[in-house]
């Protein structure tokens, strides 16, 4: 009789050894499965054994199975085959991209001052050339006609305005 003790309490910390595993290898949900019938296995034996045994593996099963999902799913997306899976960036991947994007907000900040010409009428927007590049901008006046000459005024984002030379 005692064997069903062993053998209820091996499948039950079998079932919980199953669901770490399916933390870390992409089955779609196998081990999952078979950690749950293999959970059940494991209540049935101690059932067998003694109710009240059944019956607390059944609760703490019942409360430590969701509790212990939950927190699998919280640090799943941290664990390095979570981030492959879901396509997160590595952490040398965020750092260039954080490099590039201030590369990026520094320049567009030192656009702020220089002249520029308007290649497209800006009715208001259009398209300017500042330092031989392009750039789509924003007239703060109505209209400046194609050929006039312009001053970069602000840059947020991707966002340039510029105001017609007088």
């Amino acid at each position: 009789m005692e064997s069903l003790l062993v053998w209820g309490l091996a499948l039950v910390a079998l079932a919980l050894l199953l669901m770490v595993a399916e933390l870390f290898v992409p089955t779609g949900g196998a081990l999952g499965i078979t950690a749950g019938v293999v959970a059940i296995a494991g209540v049935v034996c101690l059932f067998q054994f003694e109710a009240v045994w059944g019956l607390t593996s059944l609760l703490s099963l019942l409360i430590l199975g969701p509790s212990f999902a939950a927190f699998g799913l919280k640090i799943w997306p941290n664990t390095p085959l979570g981030r492959r899976i879901i396509g997160a960036p590595s952490d040398e991947e965020l750092e260039t991209q954080r490099v590039e994007e201030e590369t990026e907000r520094r320049r567009q900040t030192a656009l702020v001052g220089r002249e520029g010409l308007v290649l497209t009428d800006l009715r208001p927007v259009g398209v300017v050339e500042v330092g031989g590049v392009r750039y789509d901008a924003l007239s703060e006046t109505v209209f400046v006609p194609a050929g006039a000459r312009v001053r970069v005024t602000i840059v947020e984002g991707s966002h340039i305005k510029v105001r017609q030379l007088t």
